[in-house]
């Protein structure tokens, strides 16, 4: 599929086959005999006409925003780099970024504002329960929504409009079950948020721990805004788990690690693939050491082996986000990269800004992106598989690929 990911791809192809030509000459006898200066690149052509609109909806501030504020910047970033390439389809690209504050209302009210405002798709939001009210909105609207939250329900069932591009909840989940029955778990408990990302993390939990026969011992929930889950970690110490299973995005996760610690709770803790990012670390301190959870490659790629087929892109990324930015990109930084080019190359596939026609075009993606190998389908708007995670440890602060 030809796309604007590929075109900003050819000064690299291009600086690589002039390196070869030159490394395979003999060596000039004399300066006379020096080889010509290879012809100058052609110039990108300027995009014009008016603006192709992608709206955004994104947690930039509020508790949400270590997950959206990296969207953002990643958003503004390859827009940057798509109109230096000549834009989509030879005209401009605009993205428009709402702020929801994170909570739900906020998403709504930017999501209606972008719909008035003519965009032909929107990608996010951040969270799940951001992207609820927006599921219904877009489907409505024939607006095609590329959320980046993780809750199955976004896209199960599936709504003809609506897609995601994180690993689902039952995938996170199921890579989790994989790790207790690996180590012989069969008692463990759970806690979560008292939201839908919680709520449906829980929900597959409890399928899936019945399906496997591990038996759950105790189960707690928590505000988002809560700061003190004692209570409820000393209810679940009494049941004797062999492992806590924590559900939810920070900064509550990082709270219930670190008064886990305190209150004696020494069992393996696993975390969803919600709180993948250094913000984690950073305000569960010295308590996240052996925390472990399903991540996608992103925050470990330099780890990955050479042959692994996402590192170059992931490198890729990370590079040019770490050179703009001064940091590195995150798991959601990297949600925000994969709903970018799905929605791009969309609009290329099918040759005009209609958002019927990009509906089309989304549901046939096949497309490698930084949580996994895309495959959508009617029937499946998600398009991962296990294969999207692997495992990951908290060791002396930082991030270890678990093989």
């Amino acid at each position: 599929m030809k796309s604007t990911q590929m075109k900003m791809l050819l000064g690299v192809v291009t600086a690589l086959a002039i390196a070869v030509v030159l490394a395979g000459c003999p060596p000039a006898k004399t300066p006379q005999q020096a080889l010509p200066l290879p012809p100058k690149p052609t110039p990108v052509a300027k995009p014009a006409g008016e603006p192709i609109k992608i709206g955004a909806v994104f947690s930039v501030t509020g508790r949400s925003s270590p997950l959206g504020d990296p969207e953002k910047k990643t958003a503004l970033m390859l827009e940057e780099q798509v109109n230096d390439q000549g834009g989509v389809l030879g005209r401009p690209l605009e993205i428009i970024i709402k702020d929801d504050e994170s909570v739900p209302d906020g998403a709504v009210k930017g999501a209606n504002d972008l719909i008035e405002q003519g965009v032909v798709a929107i990608i996010g939001p951040s969270t799940t329960p951001s992207t609820m009210p927006l599921k219904e909105i877009c489907q409505e609207a024939g607006v095609p929504l590329i959320a980046c939250a993780a809750g199955k329900a976004i896209t199960d069932p599936v709504a003809s409009y609506v897609f995601a591009v994180p690993q689902t909840n039952a995938l996170a989940v199921a890579k989790c079950f994989e790790y207790l029955e690996k180590e012989g778990i069969d008692r463990v408990a759970s806690i979560y948020v008292a939201n839908p990302y919680g709520e449906d993390g829980q929900n597959n939990i409890k399928a899936i721990a019945a399906e496997k026969g591990i038996k759950i011992v105790a189960t707690e929930t928590f505000g988002g805004d809560d700061t003190d889950m004692t209570t409820q970690l000393t209810k679940i110490k009494a049941a004797k788990p062999e492992a806590l299973i924590c559900w939810g995005t920070n900064p509550g996760p990082a709270l219930i690690t670190k008064q886990a610690k305190t209150i004696g709770l020494d069992v393996p803790i696993l975390q969803s693939h919600g709180v993948a990012n250094q913000k984690f670390i950073e305000l569960a301190g010295e308590a996240a050491n052996g925390v472990q959870l399903p991540a996608g490659r992103l925050i470990v790629w330099e780890q990955l082996p050479d042959d692994d087929p996402f590192k170059s892109l992931l490198e890729d990324f990370a590079t040019a986000y770490e050179a703009k930015y001064g940091t590195a990109p995150n798991t959601f930084a990297g949600h925000a990269y994969d709903a970018f080019w799905i929605a791009v190359n969309a609009i290329e596939t099918a040759g005009e800004a209609d958002r019927a026609k990009v509906r089309d075009a989304i549901e046939q993606t096949e497309f490698m992106g930084t949580a996994g190998e895309f495959k959508y389908s009617p029937e499946d708007h998600n398009g991962l598989t296990l294969d999207a995670f692997v495992w990951v440890k908290i060791v002396d602060g930082a991030w270890q690929l678990i093989k």
